[in-house]
């Protein structure tokens, strides 16, 4: 298999040969890893149930896991979904990955659609599933949503979605969401959505495709999939929480897949879990720094506050040779977008134009750092 390398292994080549300015404490802006203590009730949980480290964890989850990612799914986008709906999973990353190689295994000529600039394990997979890749650009000119293009579409089996976006931060409307769910219906292909930043909104809630699907009257949420996870509305990736949730059809077969993957979550970790996903003040909080941190953004650097993420698709010209000046001279680490996208059939690569900035720290770092990349902007 091809892989290609990883965006931070790009960036760690493009800066092994710059010393950057010792005047100036680290600042690293590239990884979306909230940089805040997991909250104590849920290391508490943790502690107290390591003793269940002494059994086998079932790769269904336990139904504790299960019953609270059903309740947080009712309570924060009105849809009820049965046990057999939702697989508690280690994180999603892994699913994100293995999930298109089941999905794929007995076509012919599979082909995968994802957005572009993309999360690269959605690559990773389509390489491992031996997947012709269709990429749907998300850029200015269609204000970061991807323009549907029908008869590539039909040639589709599997299209993933990720809104909230990563890296752009774009969202989608229930409206639009529900527009791909009849594409999805009418052209006979599964939809997922990656809505892992679903939590992470500035003003008001996100939809969920599976709103979208219920929206629309597709109540059994036929060929559709949404994952989410915990990592970021918890301050809690180590937990690897997460689920995908959807058409029961699919993931029932899934469910015989995954016993055979041996990615079952630790018990002590799904204890800590189910505390995370049954409790939503401290998700309250998070929200209020990362607004907060966009604010401070919005002062010093002139942005839009978008809805949703905690980053800055930021324009600026040159971003290679921004980056490398930022890390020389400012000892700022951000991240190309052309790192996290692909040129097109047409040569374009569209993200070729900004640099991503993960908004993770505190607020007293958050601005240290604003105003050190406004000066580099500046000067």
């Amino acid at each position: 298999m091809n892989f290609k390398p990883y965006p931070f292994e790009k960036l760690n080549n493009l800066l092994e040969n710059i010393i950057p300015n010792k005047n100036y404490e680290p600042s690293i802006l590239t990884i979306g890893e909230p940089q805040f203590e997991t909250p104590d009730f849920i290391q508490k949980a943790l502690r107290e149930n390591s003793n269940l480290l002494k059994k086998y964890p079932k790769t269904s989850g336990e139904p504790e896991v299960r019953a609270a990612q059903r309740k947080f799914i009712s309570k924060r986008f009105k849809v009820e979904l049965s046990d057999e709906q939702i697989i508690p999973t280690f994180g999603t990353r892994e699913v994100l990955f293995n999930f298109p190689q089941f999905l794929l295994f007995n076509k012919k000529e599979p082909v995968i659609a994802f957005t572009n600039p993309f999360y690269q394990i959605y690559e990773g997979a389509a390489i491992a599933s031996r997947a012709k890749i269709i990429h749907l650009n998300i850029n200015e000119e269609n204000n970061f949503k991807p323009q549907i293009n029908e008869n590539e579409l039909a040639t589709c089996d599997l299209v993933i979605l990720n809104f909230p976006n990563n890296p752009t931060t774009s969202t989608l409307t229930l409206d639009e969401l529900s527009q791909w769910v009849f594409l999805a219906i009418k052209h006979d292909f599964i939809l997922l959505n990656d809505e892992c930043y679903s939590e992470i909104y500035t003003n008001e809630p996100i939809p969920s495709l599976l709103e979208a699907s219920k929206h629309i009257g597709n109540t059994t949420f036929k060929n559709i999939l949404v994952v989410n996870s915990i990592s970021k509305r918890s301050s809690a990736p180590g937990l690897r929480s997460g689920f995908i949730a959807g058409d029961e059809s699919i993931l029932k077969e899934y469910m015989k897949y995954r016993t055979y993957v041996g990615c079952a979550s630790p018990l002590p970790l799904q204890s800590a879990a189910c505390v995370a996903w049954s409790d939503e003040k401290h998700v309250k909080l998070s929200r209020e720094i990362y607004k907060n941190n966009f604010i401070l953004a919005k002062d010093i650097l002139g942005i839009d506050i978008p809805n949703a993420t905690f980053y800055i698709w930021l324009k600026v010209d040159n971003p290679v040779e921004f980056t490398k000046k930022l890390y020389k001279n400012f000892n700022v680490k951000v991240l190309p977008g052309e790192f996290l996208a692909r040129e097109d059939s047409n040569g374009v690569n569209p993200g070729k134009k900004f640099v991503r900035i993960a908004l993770v720290q505190t607020q007293e770092k958050t601005k240290d750092s604003l105003l050190r990349i406004k000066e580099c902007l500046n000067g």
